[in-house]
């Protein structure tokens, strides 16, 4: 059960409810996340401008910025992001074997070894930052990663650590 009431449109000002439009056009409805960020809209704006940033913009591709949202939010075990983006992952074409696979040991259909690499170091980042090395990111870069790419990838990573913080902690209910 959820310790902060998530707002409903009909409980927000002026100022929240064209981001709720927004949210809207994108996922059919305004998730659980979105509306908990409601109580301070400013939050809500800056969280929902680095979602549209990150993973609807930027140059690496959507299936392995969910990947990345789902690998972190495993490591972080944070449930309410499992569910959310094994289910975009299923959206985007990828079996529910493939996306076990994935959660499991960074395997499963769809992705390249060089991608994989880069899943490992958002995973990595996620369980002990301090135990990425000058040799991994090195390692990405010998993989054609280029230094704008390893920062999307990790930013991320840093915007679902943050996410599944904030759920967990609220103990926002999942409605996926």
């Amino acid at each position: 059960m959820a310790r902060v009431r998530a707002l409903e449109k009909d409980c927000v000002g002026d100022e929240v409810l064209p981001i709720y439009e927004e949210i809207e056009k994108v996922f059919g409805r305004v998730p659980n996340i979105f509306k908990t960020y409601a109580h301070v809209p400013p939050l809500l704006k800056a969280n929902w401008e680095k979602t549209k940033a990150l993973m609807m913009g930027g140059s690496l591709r959507r299936e392995l910025k969910e990947a990345i949202a789902l690998v972190v939010s495993d490591a972080n075990a944070c449930q309410y992001c499992v569910v959310a983006h094994g289910l975009a992952l299923q959206q985007l074409g990828f079996s529910r074997q493939s996306i076990d696979a994935l959660v499991k040991n960074l395997g499963g259909a769809g992705f390249e070894s060089k991608e994989r690499k880069l899943l490992e170091i958002a995973q990595k980042s996620t369980k002990d930052a301090n135990s990425v090395t000058d040799n991994d990111i090195e390692e990405l870069r010998k993989l054609g990663w280029s230094d704008s790419e390893i920062v999307e990838a990790q930013g991320v990573m840093e915007l679902f650590t943050g996410f599944n913080k904030f759920l967990d902690s609220l103990g926002v209910d999942i409605d996926f």
